[in-house]
């Protein structure tokens, strides 16, 4: 528990066996997570086994996409708070009492990979990644800028946290299957004016297989696209709200 609130952490999962228990273990050492929800997106090897062996609660979501997998999380978490995570090890225990911290003065709480001080040595952050992170959250900022002057430098980052409360007022806008449901999560929230705050989170080399999103420049760029059509198409469905004709 942290204070009154039951905390969830959840984590989407396609063929993690290498990194998922040490993963979970780690999480396990943070006393405020009431539960490490593993949401199996189709793995083909012993993810979902070797999860349920070392202790976490799983479950299964049978439409393959990593947006897929994070809206069943977040359905099926019975936290009050929810801390989204990875399954690769990038992200570590030692920062949920940030985001805790934090939440009590916001409807969400967005990680931010983008800090060069916190990133390791061999993180997955080349300059081109963290660049186009930045320039892609400062669109997606500069859209709202007139209604939420939320700051961000990061928009591709799971490591987020968000009440139950906040979901249940964004789920309606949340659609995006892929990569891409990073930053529909952050403009469905401006839409619906949470208060969104930014802070740092240290960023880690993977423990272990490859990244489903980055492994190559087509595979970047074509994430990157993906991003870009999903905040525009964000901003175009609040223009056409309020202004029916």
């Amino acid at each position: 528990m942290y204070k009154e609130f039951k905390v969830s952490l959840i984590i989407p999962a396609y063929n993690e066996e290498e990194t998922i228990a040490s993963v979970i273990q780690d999480f396990q050492t943070e006393e405020a997570l009431d539960e490490i929800l593993i949401v199996d997106n189709n793995s083909k090897d012993r993810t979902a086994e070797i999860a349920n062996q070392a202790g976490a609660r799983v479950i299964t979501e049978t439409k393959q996409g990593y947006g897929n997998a994070l809206r069943t999380g977040m359905e099926k978490a019975e936290g009050d708070i929810l801390i989204l995570s990875e399954a690769d090890g990038s992200f570590r225990s030692s920062d949920v009492k940030k985001f805790l911290a934090y939440i009590e003065d916001a409807g969400m709480v967005i990680g931010t990979r983008t800090t060069k001080q916190m990133v390791d040595q061999g993180a997955r952050m080349t300059f081109i990644i963290r660049m186009a992170n930045v320039l892609w959250a400062k669109i997606l900022q500069m859209m709202w800028f007139f209604t939420n002057e939320t700051r961000f430098t990061d928009v591709g980052c799971t490591y987020r946290a968000l009440w139950k409360e906040t979901h249940s007022r964004i789920r309606g806008g949340l659609t995006d299957v892929g990569p891409e449901f990073s930053p529909e999560m952050m403009a469905e929230g401006l839409r619906q004016k949470v208060k969104i705050v930014e802070i740092p989170v240290k960023y880690f080399q993977r423990e272990g297989g490859e990244s489903k999103h980055s492994v190559s420049f087509f595979h970047l760029a074509k994430t990157a696209l993906k991003m870009l059509k999903t905040i525009i198409r964000k901003k175009l469905e609040r223009s056409s709200k309020r202004d029916p004709s």
